[in-house]
């Protein structure tokens, strides 16, 4: 199965990507003369000065996800973190499933290149979920669902809506299994849902 990362799992922690990617995103976004300032806001600055390449407590990561959310007005917040989980996304299928695994997949029936992706997804859950709870289910569509989501925004929070998880996730599924797939989160914990819910299907006009 293909190896999504390279640190140990440990609880309560999820990859660094959930922060890195958000440097890059916020420079996209013309927000780069605030990038220390929200860092700081959130205690991260420290990661600005040396970019962690260890597994993060999650509870550091919501905090830096929860301040974009509060600090930065709700749609440009909603875009920040969509592009840094498309850009999560493009590293985990650069550096973390390797070249022959992505070929193996890439070759497979759309509906075998998604369980082998949901597979590996499911195996390697806590480095985007951290100490929640990931379930999969394949099929036309297939569903994600967190149960516990540490980064998901709280009820009542503006810009709420796992947008980086659904960027994420997108972003492997066009990767791998079709080039036009979609992720919508059906559900959320923000919203008073008991699991942030994704259905994915493999192109805008065809389940997976």
């Amino acid at each position: 199965m293909p190896d999504l990362a390279q640190a140990t799992a440990g609880p309560g922690r999820v990859g660094p990507n959930a922060v890195l990617q958000l440097v890059p995103a916020l420079a996209a976004a013309g927000l780069a003369a605030r990038t220390p300032a929200l860092f700081a806001a959130a205690g991260a600055g420290d990661w600005l000065a040396e970019p962690p390449a260890v597994m993060l407590d999650e509870r550091q990561v919501a905090a830096l996800h929860r301040t974009l959310r509060t600090q930065l007005p709700p749609a440009l917040a909603r875009a920040v973190l969509a592009d840094a989980g498309r850009r999560t996304g493009d590293y985990v299928l650069a550096h973390r499933i390797p070249a022959p695994a992505r070929c193996l997949i890439r070759a497979l029936p759309r509906p075998l290149a998604a369980r082998a992706l949901i597979a590996a997804i499911r195996a390697h859950a806590w480095t985007f979920v951290g100490s929640g709870r990931l379930t999969a289910r394949p099929g036309r569509p297939a569903i994600l669902a967190v149960t516990a989501n540490p980064l998901a925004a709280a009820p009542g929070e503006p810009a709420s809506g796992c947008v980086w998880h659904a960027a994420a996730f997108r972003q492997l599924f066009r990767g791998l299994v079709h080039p036009q797939a979609t992720v919508r989160e059906t559900a959320c914990a923000a919203h008073g849902a008991e699991v942030c819910r994704f259905e994915i299907h493999a192109a805008s006009s065809e389940s997976a």
